[in-house]
């Protein structure tokens, strides 16, 4: 492990501005082109999870076991959330796991790392906001990609902020188009 920490020590990094915000979707994807290493891991701006928890993602790749590792969140983690955010992170889950086909109801953890054929797929997502992270997953199930999920731990002085019911209801939309193209079986 002190091997791998060592190596994600000397990563490259290139900052990728946005004059116009169109969202995290949209940012990541502008981030995930411009990306030249065999593997990219990405994390929400206020990087919430531990050290461990990158290095499990970062191992899961490295090994090969996963063509995409994702975090998935345990009940510390909703023991901390605002409880409107807590009821909505888990009736997503639950839609997730009643209405799609895909490896995990755990879609929107913050952490989530692929190789190059996840950035192949990452590349087609078209959704700017929260669920570009499930039509990611979604698209990667579709297309046979091998996805390993990996449990995550927010860091201890993390603050979890409340969700915006307006991007709710326009996320509701975007939820709807993926659910459609389940059903369809349009990729």
């Amino acid at each position: 492990m002190l091997f791998e920490a060592y190596e994600m020590q000397n990563i490259q990094t290139q900052l990728i501005g946005n004059k116009i915000n169109c969202g995290k979707g949209h940012a990541l994807r502008e981030g995930v082109k411009a990306a030249t290493g065999d593997l990219i891991i990405y994390t929400d701006i206020d990087f919430p999870y531990t050290h461990d928890s990158f290095l499990k993602i970062y191992s899961a790749l490295k090994n090969e076991d996963a063509d995409i590792a994702i975090g998935i969140r345990g009940e510390k983690y909703y023991s901390r959330l605002p409880k409107a955010r807590m009821r909505i992170s888990k009736l997503l889950r639950w839609f997730i796991k009643k209405f799609l086909r895909i490896p995990t109801d755990d879609t929107q953890c913050g952490l989530k790392g692929f190789n190059q054929k996840g950035k192949e797929v990452f590349l087609q997502t078209t959704i700017n906001r929260y669920l570009f992270d499930l039509e990611f997953i979604f698209l990667s199930a579709r297309n046979n990609l091998s996805i390993k999920t990996v449990e995550v731990e927010l860091r201890p002085d993390i603050v979890l902020s409340k969700m915006n019911w307006k991007i709710l209801l326009q996320e509701f939309g975007n939820f709807l188009k993926i659910f459609v193209r389940s059903i369809t079986n349009y990729q």
